[in-house]
């Protein structure tokens, strides 16, 4: 068993900047949550406000600011933890957050995932975190892969049509293997959960195109996809029984107003590396 990383390695991992960036000032940050949630309550597009700046955040690589978001929007003053608003509220919003970071995974992968996630958790508090589920629910079984891959291809053609099948057909060419993948983590892990709100912290079929365009936006250099799950988020208001907020998210204004936050929140995150930019050395 190896117990130790030989010193030359361990000195190598060192180098190329292996840490998370670390959050920008907290007032640089509160500024941006407060300019954009005052935005987003006047459209009544709060939920949609906390996927994208969840994602958004964990995206640029900040996980620490990740809990500071947290704080903010279920504190009246951040700083202060007896100024929480209400645990349900709390639970609600952790919920919201949890799944929303689960949901990027897809678009940036495991590692960003598993520090912002981390960072959400030390942020909860004792009794918040009770709360959340504890319990499996993606798990693959014989039972339920084929109801997985149904949900899996019904989101695909939801955001690809017309061009769902060659779409389809162009990414199993490149691997035969790729689209099965991709389907299977669109019905486990991207699609709506089947039992709707009565899932804690389930995001809708629109909310789940803001967490994309959240990813891939704020990624950058990834056109084709952000303009695939931008129009996915136009077409979620053919979805039926849509809610006030998810009609908004899906027209025209709303996804416009979607980027523009992003940008905005990307922004406010990166201004340090922007006027610093730190190179690693070998």
């Amino acid at each position: 068993m190896v117990k130790h990383l030989p010193p030359v390695i361990k000195q190598l991992l060192t180098l190329r900047n292996p840490e998370a960036w670390p959050s920008p000032p907290i007032e640089r940050l509160h500024g941006v949550f407060a300019r954009t949630l005052n935005e987003a309550k006047r459209l009544n597009a709060e939920t949609g406000w906390l996927v994208l700046t969840t994602c958004t955040l964990l995206t640029t690589n900040r996980p620490s600011a990740v809990g500071h978001l947290y704080r903010f929007a279920t504190r009246a003053d951040p700083g202060l933890a007896d100024t929480r608003r209400n645990l349900e509220d709390a639970i609600t919003r952790a919920a919201v957050m949890r799944e929303a970071a689960l949901k990027s995974v897809i678009f940036v992968g495991v590692p960003r995932t598993i520090l912002s996630l981390a960072s959400l958790r030390e942020a909860v508090e004792d009794d918040v975190y009770a709360a959340l589920r504890k319990h499996v629910i993606r798990d693959a079984k014989p039972q339920n892969i084929e109801a997985t891959i149904e949900r899996g291809m019904a989101l695909w053609k939801s955001i690809y049509e017309p061009h769902a099948v060659k779409l389809y057909d162009k990414l199993g060419d490149l691997h035969p293997d790729f689209i099965a993948f991709i389907i299977q983590a669109y019905g486990t892990i991207l699609s709506p959960l089947p039992r709707g709100q009565l899932e804690q912290g389930n995001l809708t079929r629109a909310l789940g195109s803001v967490v994309a365009i959240a990813t891939l936006r704020a990624e950058g250099r990834v056109g084709p996809q952000l303009t695939s799950h931008v129009f996915g988020l136009l077409k979620a208001r053919y979805g039926k029984d849509l809610n006030e907020e998810d009609r908004y998210l899906s027209s025209d204004e709303g996804t416009e107003w979607v980027i523009r936050k992003i940008d905005e929140i990307v922004d406010a995150a990166t201004a340090d590396m922007q006027d610093n930019p730190t190179k690693g050395k070998l």
